[in-house]
């Protein structure tokens, strides 16, 4: 391999660990924290600068709750490739029955009860908990918010999770409660669920095995304008020198990883039953259009039989 072969493997090799960690939701700081790394060579990795060993990108793939070969290889194994190729010849009726088809005979049908429960997936800042809460109400069933629920199944905040266990034993705990909350409520439920829960195909099936999820989603802009009018200032701790023009750069890098973290995540969030734009509308028309989207509550559609 030419040194130029070496320096396009090893830039596109960075830019792979930088999606996926765009795709999780982890700062690099967090990265390097679950993986053992320093941030300065994982910096380098991610530029194409860092002569990454094997050993290390064992370490960063099992903070990122993926395999090594999730890193290296671009393809999905060679049945899948076949089946998208075949799937892709058809239009959006005929996909629904193929869907319908494979989920009959291979025993992937929805569970029962699945459209009384409905989740809200997106990113933060979005309007689920706002909406959440108010189509609850309007059901007549309970909401939850799922990262309360995974620390109830840990006994411990998100933090220390995260601390203790890494990204894999949150998921974990994750899936836990996921199919705990399905179980307790198949009558029905809204939930709200964290950003990222779309970046890991396992958890992400199951919940749209068991729930039935519409994607809140907002510009980002709107994003970034909710989040602080909410005093949230998480997305801008880490740019932040304590004076003006270090507020205003943090804000600027924050609203930047808005926009990555929408964009390695828009087709996985577009795999929602529903979408909702919650963009330049007001709660009150938001909540229409939510209502709109979802199944008709079980009182009412037992009603028009």
């Amino acid at each position: 391999m030419t040194d130029t072969e070496s320096r396009v493997t090893l830039f596109e090799l960075g830019g792979r660990v930088r999606a996926w960690r765009a795709r999780r939701g982890m700062t690099r700081k967090q990265l390097a924290a679950d993986s053992g790394l320093s941030e300065r060579f994982l910096a380098d990795v991610e530029t194409g600068k860092g002569n990454v060993s094997i050993n290390s990108l064992e370490a960063a793939a099992h903070a990122l709750n993926i395999t090594i070969l999730d890193l290296l290889q671009d393809a999905p194994r060679p049945a899948l490739a076949r089946l998208h190729g075949l799937l892709a010849r058809l239009d959006d009726s005929a996909l629904d029955q193929a869907y319908a088809l494979l989920g009959t005979t291979f025993g992937l049908a929805d569970e029962q009860g699945r459209e009384q429960r409905i989740a809200l997936v997106g990113l933060r800042g979005a309007g689920k908990t706002t909406l959440g809460e108010q189509l609850a109400a309007h059901r007549g069933v309970p909401f939850i918010e799922l990262d309360r629920e995974i620390e109830r199944e840990a006994g411990t905040s998100m933090n220390e999770i995260l601390l203790l266990h890494g990204q894999a034993g949150y998921r974990r705990y994750e899936r836990r409660a996921l199919l705990r909350i399905a179980e307790e409520h198949a009558d029905g439920v809204v939930m709200t669920t964290g950003g990222s829960i779309v970046s890991e195909r396992e958890t992400f099936d199951l919940l749209q095995s068991h729930f039935y999820c519409v994607w809140v989603k907002a510009s980002p802009e709107e994003h970034m304008s909710r989040v602080v009018a909410q005093g949230d200032m998480r997305p801008f701790a880490a740019g932040d020198g304590g004076n003006g023009d270090g507020s205003r750069n943090a804000m600027g890098e924050a609203l930047e990883d808005i926009r990555r973290i929408l964009a390695s995540r828009e087709a996985l969030y577009a795999r929602a039953d529903a979408v909702v734009d919650t963009a330049a509308r007001s709660v009150k028309q938001s909540l229409k259009d939510l209502q709109r989207a979802v199944p008709a509550p079980q009182a009412e559609a037992l009603e028009t039989r």
